[in-house]
């Protein structure tokens, strides 16, 4: 990545995206210095961009140093719990506010996601786009900023849940019936179908931790 593109973005959004891609995961040691070098940026903007991401609760404290935060059972559930709360909220307003233009990309979003069946990695980066979608449907700049709070708070999750057997297959069905009921402009049913589709992601998840505890 060059210089030049790196001056277009700031270094919080360069690190932040870095996490979110999985290039830094819980536990992981941040050093000012290498992260300047990484990202063809100078170092203050790099230790504020920390700083920031700190007091986000991104980052955490062992002893001197800076490293990626995770996330223990209970605040995976308190995560979900709000994340479900909200964009719950999100696909009921969408359902009355979405531009039939809105809702046709969803569509053509969940229909490219069927190509990609068996990539995990690349429909997990889909579905985050697809959620921010729905968000961005709802018409509510203050709803949208909050979720994007959560959604920040998500990229500490280390494992996607699409990587258990059969559920990127399932996700996308899912996907299929929340847009269903947008089509319909159907609240109640939108707001049901992501509720649906968020216990089962929560679900999956607990079970790939559950593994990983073995």
């Amino acid at each position: 990545m060059s210089k030049a593109k790196n001056d277009q973005k700031d270094a919080y959004a360069l690190i932040l995206e870095a996490i979110d891609q999985g290039d830094y995961t819980p536990g992981d040691r941040l050093v000012e210095s290498d992260l300047a070098d990484r990202f063809g940026v100078s170092r203050t903007p790099i230790r504020e961009a920390l700083q920031r991401l700190e007091t986000q609760k991104i980052l955490s404290r062992d002893g001197r140093s800076l490293i990626v935060a995770s996330l223990n059972h209970n605040q995976i559930s308190d995560l979900y719990i709000v994340r479900t709360e909200l964009e719950g909220l999100a696909v009921s307003l969408a359902a009355k506010h979405a531009a039939e233009e809105e809702i046709q990309l969803l569509r053509d979003m969940v229909e490219a996601d069927r190509l990609l069946l068996g990539d995990p990695h690349a429909l997990s980066r889909t579905n985050k786009k697809f959620h921010k979608q729905l968000h961005l449907a709802s018409h509510n700049s203050y709803l949208v900023e909050q979720l994007d709070i959560v959604h920040r708070t998500m990229a500490l999750l280390e494992k996607t849940s699409l990587a258990m057997a059969g559920r990127d297959r399932e996700a996308i069905e899912e996907h299929h019936e929340i847009v269903c009921a947008l089509e319909k402009k159907d609240s109640d049913a939108a707001r049901n179908a992501l509720t649906q589709h968020l216990s089962k992601a929560f679900k999956t998840r607990l079970k790939i931790s559950s593994m990983d505890d073995n």
